[in-house]
């Protein structure tokens, strides 16, 4: 990862280099459960009602500041990714000005032949199978928060409450930053 960084720095000299990972989440109808506490003796109740319509987030973020681009989309495909990669190097200001590279998974949506990648993007894989890499995983237990233990009668519902919950995760980027910045994350290249 550093060296696809210092690789854009060299040949985009002068140009800024910042680094995002990107990753989706899929979320439905179907109940989402975490364990609770409970005064003794008494079991804690989950209201639920499977359903199988879903919803998928898809979260850019760049750990070292924290910045997030949220899109939500009721599916995924290669075309619908190449859409969302256009829109995400819009809203960051990708192209000749700003380079910037993103690390995301080998997901059959996000791989190449024919995905179209816009100038200023530079697509970085990870090893597959390996999700404990990509730091925009660490995200998901954040978004999950506003419906889990917690009965959601509708996907329109669903989808009220998670862009409430990702528009409220964007203004706290400290905090997206502390869970998504490894240690061995690289650092923007901003140029001398």
């Amino acid at each position: 990862m550093a060296d696809a960084v210092a690789e854009e720095a060299a040949a985009h000299p002068g140009v800024p280099v910042e680094v995002f990972c990107t990753d989706e989440h899929r979320l439905g109808l179907k109940p989402v459960l975490r364990s609770v506490w409970a005064p003794k003796g008494e079991r804690p109740t989950a209201l639920g009602h499977h359903r199988f319509q879903w919803l998928y987030v898809t979260a850019f973020v760049g750990p070292a500041t924290g910045e997030t681009v949220w899109y939500l989309t009721d599916t995924v495909s290669k075309p619908l990714f190449a859409d969302l990669l256009d829109a995400f190097a819009r809203a960051v200001g990708a192209g000749p000005e700003k380079r910037v590279v993103l690390l995301l998974d080998n997901a059959d949506w996000h791989t190449l032949p024919n995905l179209a990648v816009p100038d200023g993007l530079k697509l970085v894989y990870l090893p597959p199978y390996s999700p404990e890499l990509q730091p925009a995983e660490t995200l998901w237990t954040l978004v999950d928060e506003p419906v889990v233990n917690r009965f959601v009668p509708t996907l329109t519902r669903l989808i009220d409450t998670i862009t409430e919950r990702c528009t409220d995760l964007t203004t706290r980027q400290p905090e997206i930053s502390s869970r998504t910045n490894f240690a061995w994350w690289p650092k923007n290249h901003a140029p001398a």
